[in-house]
Formats: structure tokens, sequence, C-alpha cells
């Protein structure tokens, strides 16, 4: 198979920096479609893979999910595509297309789904790299519409942070009669306000900080609740029937759970770990609730996200880098000093 190099920006090791590099990426093959990137969103995940926090990184890391860009090259048989597309690539770039999951566009939920970064690139031998390069190859089936009413860099993050959210919204069958709370305001819980009040739900931040009123309630939320308050957080006992909690750290979830509705469910959507403290199981078993997990989207459901938010005109809140500004824009992340994602101008890689 024909190769080319190609610019990028990567860490080495989990203790290295992200910098320059270069990467191989595939020609085209029929079913391929070859991207411009234009934008990439800054997704914790990147973080959490340059720096093995999860223990399965393989080096070179080159980090990115969200992606923007304009179609440069099609396969011979590509037939939804032509050059000069805006279009976008999300978390997965290929599955087995054949198994109950895949068959059910779940792509998100095979058991050999390939990541737009961190997996095993059949094609190369390769691990797969992401958008923090200047072009990305991926099967026509992985590609998907923009809404052309959005700016480009506000749709970048819908492509995780968007559609991470907005999964468990549907799967819950939040509506008009919903009253839903997003704990965490960040990148994925901005969102999950959003787009749970553009559903016609009820929405309420559950948060620490009172100086996130303002932005909630900005963002659509109709009340904000301080997680800390007692007087607060007793008011809504027994009131929510989805919570989607954002928080990407361990964190005790065993107060929320008090303020499920019977039949209510708590969906994490942030952290990726063993609960600490442990989750109390009384409440649970005496009104029905539910404690469940949630990841992306598949194909068919993102582009679903993404016309949605096209009908109702729904982007990210971002802040525009450069690449050459990543390893401090990762540190001001871990300080929450971002409203409320990055987005590289990958413009900036030509420089």
């Amino acid at each position: 198979m024909k190769v080319k190099n190609i610019k990028a920006y990567g860490a080495e090791a989990s203790d290295a920096a992200v910098e320059p590099l270069e990467i191989k990426r595939r020609e085209a093959t029929p079913k391929d479609v070859e991207l411009e990137i234009l934008y990439c969103g800054v997704c914790h995940s990147d973080l959490h893979f340059v720096r093995n926090d999860w223990g399965f990184s393989v080096y070179p890391v080159v980090p990115g999910h969200e992606i923007v860009g304009k179609v440069i090259n099609v396969g011979a048989e590509v037939s939804k595509f032509k050059n000069g597309d805006i279009v976008a690539v999300g978390c997965l770039v290929d599955s087995c297309r054949s198994c109950g999951n895949c068959k059910k566009d779940l792509e998100q939920y095979c058991p050999e789904w390939v990541g737009t970064y961190g997996s095993h690139d059949k094609h190369l031998d390769l691990p797969t790299f992401g958008g923090y390069s200047e072009s990305i190859v991926v099967d026509e089936h992985f590609v998907l519409t923009i809404p052309k009413n959005l700016d480009l860099a506000g749709i970048a993050p819908i492509l995780c942070a968007g559609i991470t959210t907005w999964s468990p919204l549907r799967k819950w069958n939040v509506g008009k009669n919903s009253k839903v709370a997003v704990v965490g305001l960040g990148g994925l819980g901005h969102m999950a306000i959003k787009l749970a009040s553009a559903l016609g739900a009820h929405v309420t931040l559950i948060s620490r900080s009172p100086n996130k009123i303002k932005d909630a309630m900005d963002l659509g939320a109709d009340q904000v609740v301080i997680s800390t308050d007692e007087a607060q957080m007793e008011k809504v006992q027994n009131n929510f029937d989805v919570i989607i909690d954002t928080v990407p750290y361990a964190h005790d979830i065993n107060p929320y759970i008090g303020t499920l509705s019977t039949d209510g469910t708590l969906v994490l959507v942030g952290y990726l770990g063993p609960l600490d403290p442990m989750l109390n199981s009384i409440p649970m078993i005496m009104g029905r609730k539910t404690v469940a997990g949630s990841l992306i989207g598949g194909i068919a459901e993102t582009q679903e996200l993404l016309d949605f938010c096209g009908e109702h005109n729904i982007i990210s809140e971002v802040e525009i880098i450069k690449i050459q500004d990543i390893n401090e824009a990762y540190e001001r992340m871990l300080k929450s000093d971002v409203h409320y994602r990055f987005v590289i101008d990958m413009a900036s890689l030509k420089s």
C-alpha cells in the first residue's frame, strides 16, 4: 500500500511534550476519503492518552478526534462525498461492520472498533493517528456531513463532547416532560445543557461552584443547585428522571442518587475507573434507581446529532488556539481554565 509522510503534532512518551513530528498516512483506497484538517477539538481524552493515564497508550501518540476538514481526494468507489466538501470525523474510523452492535448502528460498542487515534491501523500495521495533523484518510462510512449554517470551529467538539452527552439523552428518551440534571459544567456539561434544553427538558446544573450559575443559565439551564448546600440538595430529592454526570475524575456519586426519581437513571460519561467512595445500593433499591455508563454514539446517531444541531443552531463554546500552544492548553485544561472547549486552528501547523 502506498503511503506518504505528513506533518503532525504528537508525543513520543508519557512524560514528553506534544511537539512536531512526521507520521505516515495511507493513500486513499477506493472507499476512502482524504481530508485536509481545518479544525480539531481538544478533548480530555487527548491529555489522558498523551500522559498514559489509562495505562494502554502506544507511542507515538497523535491525538485529536474532533475533526472538521475539507475533502481533497476521494476513492473511486466513494459515493457520498466529493472534493471540496466540508465534512467531519469523530472518535471512530473503523469497526468490523458485521457484529450485532454494528448492525444496530452501535459501532462504538463493536469489539473491533478502531479509534481515530490510539488504536491499530489494519492498513499500515501502525497505531492510528488523530487530528493534530495536516490531513487524515478515513473510510467514507465514518465521515459525517456538516450543516452549512454552523460555525466550523464550533462544530468540532460536537464530534465528542456533543455525542457523548447526546447518546444517553436519546437512550433514556429525554424530551418535553423530562427533568434532567447535569453534574459538572465543562466541555461535556455545557453541551449536555444545550442539548437537553433544545430537546425540551427542564434542565438543572448541579455544581460545587456558585460562580457557574450565570453561565449555566445563559447556556439554557432552568436552575442551578449547589451540591455543597444541603438545603438546596434536599429540595431536589426524588426529582430527576436522568442525571448526566460529566465529572472527569473519581468523585462521590452517592449524594446524586437521592435526587433521582423512581426509575431514574444516573449516567456516567466523564470518568473511567472505580468509584470512590463505594456506591451505596440502599437508595437504588428503595427507588428502583439505576447507575449506568455510556460511551460516544455510533455513526448514524452522530449524524442525527449534527443535523439536530443544525436545526437548532447549536455549537460548542470554544476558544481557538494554535497547535504550537497545545501544551499550555493541556495545563489550562487541568485547571478547568477553558470556556468550554479548546479548538485548534490547524492552519497554524503550516507556519
